[in-house]
């Protein structure tokens, strides 16, 4: 009996957490997916159920699809330019030499920063009057490039990824400075003696190794560019002319500016779905991989 008590005693820590898991997180989801079939206003106390008839409303929506492609355009990129940028500081900075701390902590000052000044502090520098971009263009003779960045329909977008890659690399280094200091220095030097040139040792040996920071850092990536709301909420709100406008900003305008309580948390569950079929997709292949290695 004693024996039993103690293999179930981590249980029982684990019990109090996980409670607090099932009422914050999973119970507002199984409640969020309810709502979904509602035209609840979010106010009052009287909801009915209309059944899918807010996800036909939906996909006619043509804001909808806006926000939708706005969310790939944010998955193709933001799991390429942060991660690639992310990738090359961590290489770079593996060195044992004088200084590379302090440029470590250099490059990982974004992430030390609270995204709301993150999101005033660009939204100063793309000011069409005084904005250091415009100021820049203006001094080196390329007065003929200045514009509202915020206000083109066509660059408001990439001008708000800028803004959040240049956030998202100083995490990503981290997650890769700690896979390379996991990597065997013993088998650097193993491949420097037998000849093997700074790319192939990057490409056949620090690459592989990296694979579980890796995946940390895509999963990461993938579910952070599908739930972007408060860098596009704070600099934009989705304008001009819902140009810049993303899936998670629009559920919160429906949910809360517009009171369509339950049209919003339709729009909240396909995003979960979503997020959670690309997650699993990119996980699946990963196994696969680990299988044939």
């Amino acid at each position: 009996m004693s024996k039993i008590r103690s293999k179930l005693t981590p249980y029982w820590f684990l019990l109090p957490p996980f409670i607090l898991y099932l009422i914050w997180v999973v119970g507002p989801a199984f409640y969020s997916f309810y709502l979904s079939f509602t035209d609840w206003n979010g106010i009052s106390p009287r909801l009915n159920f209309v059944g899918f008839l807010n996800y036909s409303k939906l996909f006619h929506d043509r804001i909808f699809y806006i926000s939708l492609i706005n969310n790939f355009k944010w998955l193709l990129i933001f799991t390429t330019v942060p991660v690639a940028i992310g990738l090359g500081l961590a290489l770079l900075l593996d060195k044992p030499i004088k200084g590379m701390r302090i440029l470590k902590t250099t490059f990982f000052l974004p992430m030390a920063i609270s995204l709301v000044a993150i999101n005033v502090m660009w939204s100063w520098m793309y000011n069409p009057a005084f904005g250091l971009l415009n100021t820049t263009l203006k001094t080196i003779g390329l007065e003929s490039f200045t514009q509202g960045w915020l206000a083109d329909p066509k660059l408001v977008l990439y001008c708000i990824l800028a803004a959040a890659s240049w956030n998202h690399a100083a995490y990503v280094l981290v997650l890769f400075i700690a896979g390379l200091s996991n990597i065997p220095p013993d088998l650097i030097e193993a491949a420097k003696v037998e000849g093997a040139s700074p790319w192939n040792i990057i490409r056949y040996i620090t690459i592989p190794l990296l694979r579980p920071a890796t995946v940390i850092v895509i999963v990461t990536t993938v579910v952070t560019s599908l739930r972007v709301f408060d860098i596009v909420n704070t600099m934009t709100g989705g304008g001009p002319f819902n140009s810049s406008n993303v899936l998670a900003n629009f559920m919160f305008k429906e949910s809360f500016y517009n009171y369509k309580m339950g049209y919003g948390s339709s729009i909240a569950v396909i995003l979960f779905l979503m997020s959670i079929t690309f997650v699993f997709l990119y996980l699946r292949q990963i196994m696969k991989k680990e299988i044939e290695y």
